[in-house]
């Protein structure tokens, strides 16, 4: 299986990009922000998930592994397939993880192919995984690692949320929250 493409952009397609890699070019379908954002000749870098089928061999590439798996995530999800989960990593991913969360599924069905029923699902099936909703922490300035407000790390592991999962999330709380309560709730909104 291939996990991992670094090459050129050859060409751009409307919903694909073609990456020469080692003198091939292997076509990846994306997400509509990495085209807008790629240009051809450049160097790109693209997580994959490679699928099989009996008469089809497809790649699928994500800038991130966090998208990458928030991709796997929505396949599992009946009535969702691979092309229509890329359409859903299309949209801006916070918002459509806020969706999933407040279990808003009219808002999910403005994705194009995504039906009442299969928004329904993909509510129940993906709102209670916590590694969902954990904010990327690459686009926040937080609290940062040296967190240490022992208040607030014994209360969520009295609330049974694991050690590392606290302090992931607790990187990604805005540095405006100060007190123990504005952190929990924080918290527990984005896990």
């Amino acid at each position: 299986m291939i996990a991992f493409i670094e090459g050129q952009i050859l060409k751009k397609h409307e919903k694909a990009l073609i990456v020469l890699t080692n003198q091939i070019g292997y076509l990846v379908h994306v997400p509509a922000p990495i085209i807008d954002e790629s240009t051809e000749n450049e160097e790109i870098q693209l997580f994959i998930h490679t699928k099989v089928r009996e008469d089809d061999i497809s790649l699928f590439g994500f800038k991130s592994e966090d998208q990458l798996n928030f991709f796997k995530k929505l396949i599992n999800v009946n009535g969702v397939g691979a092309k229509t989960a890329v359409d859903i990593l299309s949209e801006n991913n916070d918002e459509i993880k806020n969706a999933i969360f407040k279990e808003d599924v009219s808002h999910l069905t403005k994705v194009p192919g995504i039906g009442k029923k299969t928004a329904e699902r993909i509510v129940v099936e993906l709102k209670n995984a916590p590694e969902m909703f954990i904010a990327d922490i690459s686009n926040h300035k937080g609290i940062g690692d040296d967190f240490s407000n022992d208040e607030v790390i014994d209360a969520l592991l009295n609330l049974g949320y694991g050690r590392a999962e606290i302090k992931r999330t607790l990187k990604s709380v805005p540095g405006n929250l100060q007190t123990s309560e504005e952190i929990i709730t924080y918290f527990l909104q984005n896990v």
